[in-house]
């Protein structure tokens, strides 16, 4: 700076442009004509006034910009990459180690302290040192191909790990940063820069964290503000107009949350972006390398395809966030960081991040040059998918990448993968109901059933149903309390998985499990009045036992009233009621006014339409699930010395069979054959169907052969099956032969009556 004291009368010789000029130099804004001029006025007017100049020069370092005189021509990229303030570190950062690494270091300092005993003696210690190290490396790699979500983050987060600019100028053949958001400002946590790779121009942006205290202070710790995200916009609208390919690097905690930075509108630059990265015509591909925070990340992150470096993490809120607003302690944080799925095969598996990119062993701090070459090679190979693609597929990629995360259709069956992660449907809580709110559910049912039959209006069996199988729950629930208060939870287990085993492999269930499972049920029912809880077992059981006869009497009912209907409609039927009147016509012209008056050709039509009928009503019973049977006629004349014959040996077989029954052969059969029933339903496959058929002819086979194997009972069969045909000859019936009024038998008529069994088919 200079200060000048100039003279208050005109100076001859001098102009006013001699004087006054703008200085091309940048001295103090005076030529140096005009001062040489200046000091020849002062000694031309020294005798009338004397003047004096005064200067004082500052002295300043000179401003390297844009890059210094002598640029070092080895820096890759060029004399461009001067513009970065990124440069290399003076110093090699010093080594961290992560807790869990700890048993590693020690491998390590047995292997240095080993090769400094063997330099120190002179001896051969190599057989130990490479058994040394080969176990490092198999303790390396077992730690890290099995490490836990917590190990992740903290890997993610390691001081030394390759930040944004490492792997961008190992990755580039050039690269040049472009700096300012257009707006006053130029936020250092955010890089943004043109570069290229094997020939192809890119616009790069990213997350920039800094390698030690210094750098992460000026850097923000990877947390940009709004400028960062306007600078970031500002790039992806000059990329979009010249068609250069996105690629982004994510490594944030997540978006600078301070008053400032929400008073010039984060959250509205954060939108922006978001907004405009799914309306940009260019491919993008986004790669996280190290943590994914929230917004932050996802700011620059709307991209085509999302990559995860190995140890990488995505999260909405860290660990530590999350373990203090669900857990209130940040201690929590390994079962938080579990829980919320942020690795980068977890995602993988959720579909929002799209392929993994493989780490060395140890990180990506062990060997930044190639992990920098894998991501280099996965930028290539998914820059060649998207290229193939035109404008409006490439947008459509984009927007269905997103939108098919997290959403859902109705009607369409679940992924059994997916399926595995989603939630299971909360169930109500069992055992919180009393007995008397139970009980009050039941009379008002019951009252409105009777309500319903006075009206003759028909019942709505549905609250009926859901009341059912509400006290069904209720009791198992009741049971295994009961089953958990006697001590009897473990053994229960263990029997459950046993009987489940064995009928997965469809064989019989074993003697001796059977004997176990009666065992425990003698046990169970012998303490059971001494529970607890047997009172509201005993109450719920009884509820649940009256409502099943009331749905059965309803049943019931509706079935005779349907079976009725169509019985009724049978016998209306015009073929049959033709029938009938034709055979009435043909009895009354034949003037028969007993049955012993029939001839036998019309009895033979007798006969043959009441066969007719009674077919035709035996299979409208069977439609309806009965079991129709058709007896031979039996004469009512049978002494009554044979018919306590015939008792006694009903009964004897009857004994028999309940012997048999309860031999533990059959009655393992017979409890496979119930289990098959039920799981079988209403409405069994052709499978099931075929296992119950199989093992009812089992069960027949058994109980055949075991009467078969007594031949007092056979004998004994025998000998009634010859004496009742004689007692019938006697009384004047012979297997069901009628005879005329003169003594005369008539040809043989086998009639059959209709029995009904209430029961389903087969029991």
């Amino acid at each position: 700076m200079g200060s000048l004291t100039r003279p208050s009368v005109a100076l001859p010789g001098a102009a006013a442009s001699d004087l006054f000029g703008s200085s091309s130099g940048g001295g103090g804004g005076v030529r140096e004509l005009s001062l040489r001029a200046l000091g020849r006025a002062r000694l031309g007017a020294g005798r009338r006034r004397s003047a004096a100049v005064v200067a004082k020069l500052r002295k300043v370092k000179k401003h390297e910009y844009p890059w210094p005189d002598d640029p070092d021509p080895n820096v890759k990229g060029g004399v461009l990459s001067h513009l970065s303030h990124f440069k290399p570190l003076k110093e090699k950062p010093k080594p961290v180690t992560l807790e869990f690494e700890k048993p590693l270091v020690e491998l390590e300092k047995k292997i240095i302290d080993v090769r400094k005993m063997a330099n120190e003696t002179g001896l051969d210690f190599s057989d130990q040192i490479a058994l040394l190290e080969s176990k490092y490396q198999q303790a390396l790699k077992d730690l890290y191909t099995h490490l836990t979500p917590i190990q992740r983050v903290n890997i993610a987060r390691h001081p030394n790990r390759p930040t944004f600019l490492d792997h961008v100028f190992s990755i580039t053949d050039k690269f040049v940063e472009l700096h300012g958001d257009r707006a006053g400002y130029d936020d250092p946590a955010i890089v943004t820069g043109i570069g290229t790779i094997d020939g192809e121009r890119y616009m790069f942006m990213g997350h920039q964290k800094g390698r030690n205290t210094k750098e992460n202070i000026q850097r923000n710790f990877g947390m940009p503000t709004p400028h960062g995200y306007r600078k970031a916009l500002r790039m992806m609208y000059y990329a979009d107009h010249h068609k250069f390919p996105i690629i982004t690097f994510i490594d944030t905690p997540g978006a600078y949350a301070d008053l400032k930075s929400e008073e010039l509108g984060q959250g509205e630059a954060i939108a922006h972006n978001l907004r405009t990265m799914f309306g940009l015509k260019v491919p993008i591909v986004s790669i996280v390398i190290g943590e994914g925070g929230s917004g932050g990340a996802l700011a620059i992150g709307c991209a085509n395809k999302l990559l995860m470096l190995e140890n990488a993490v995505f999260y909405v809120a860290s660990p530590e966030a999350c373990a203090a607003i669900l857990w209130k302690s940040a201690k929590a944080s390994p079962k938080a960081a579990e829980k919320l799925k942020i690795t980068s095969t977890e995602l993988c598996k959720l579909q929002v991040a799209d392929g993994i990119i493989p780490e060395p062993l140890g990180g990506a701090h062990a060997d930044p040059s190639w992990t920098s070459q894998q991501i280099k090679n996965a930028v290539v190979e998914a820059m060649k998918e998207l290229k193939k693609m035109d404008t409006q597929e490439l947008l459509k990629h984009r927007m269905l990448k997103f939108r098919k995360i997290g959403g859902f259709q109705e009607g369409i069956p679940v992924d059994p993968k997916r399926k595995v992660n989603m939630k299971n449907k909360e169930e109500p809580l069992l055992g919180k109901i009393s007995d008397a709110e139970l009980e009050s559910e039941v009379e008002k049912l019951k009252q409105k059933i009777a309500n319903a039959k006075e009206s003759s209006a028909e019942a709505s069996d549905s609250g009926l149903d859901e009341l059912i199988e509400k006290l069904k729950k209720e009791v198992d629930h009741e049971y295994s309390e009961a089953v958990k208060a006697l001590g009897l939870d473990e053994r229960m287990s263990m029997l459950r998985e046993e009987f489940v085993k064995a009928k997965q492999q469809e064989q019989p269930l074993h003697p001796i499990l059977m004997d176990k499972i009666d065992k425990l049920n003698k046990e169970f029912n012998e303490g059971l009045p001494g529970a607890p809880n047997y009172d509201s077992l005993k109450s719920k059981l009884d509820m649940l036992n009256e409502l099943s006869k009331v749905k059965n009497a309803e049943k019931v009912a509706s079935q005779k009233e349907e079976i009725n209907r169509k019985l009724k409609e049978l016998l209306e039927r015009p073929d049959l009621k033709e029938k009938v009147e034709a055979l009435k016509a043909e009895i009354e012209d034949s003037g028969a006014t007993s049955p012993g008056d029939v001839d036998q050709g019309l009895m033979e039509k007798i006969l043959n339409l009441k066969k007719e009928i009674d077919m035709e009503m035996a299979n409208v019973l069977e439609s309806f699930g009965l079991h129709v049977e058709a007896i031979k006629p039996t004469s009512t004349d049978i002494s009554p010395e044979i018919s306590v014959k015939v008792g006694n040996l009903t009964k004897e077989i009857n004994n028999k069979i309940e012997e048999v029954v309860h031999s533990s052969d059959l009655k393992n059969m017979m409890e496979m054959l119930k289990v098959e029933i039920e799981n079988a339903g209403k409405v069994p496959d052709s499978s099931s169907k075929s296992k119950i058929d199989a093992l009812q002819q089992q069960i027949k086979q058994r109980l055949f052969e075991a009467i078969n194997s007594s031949p007092e009972l056979r004998k004994r069969c025998e000998e009634l099956t010859v004496e009742i045909p004689e007692v019938m000859e006697s009384t004047g019936e012979s297997n069901g032969r009628l005879k005329s009024s003169s003594g005369e038998e008539s040809p043989k008529h086998e009639e059959s009556r209709i029995g009904a069994n209430a029961g389903a088919n087969g029991n």
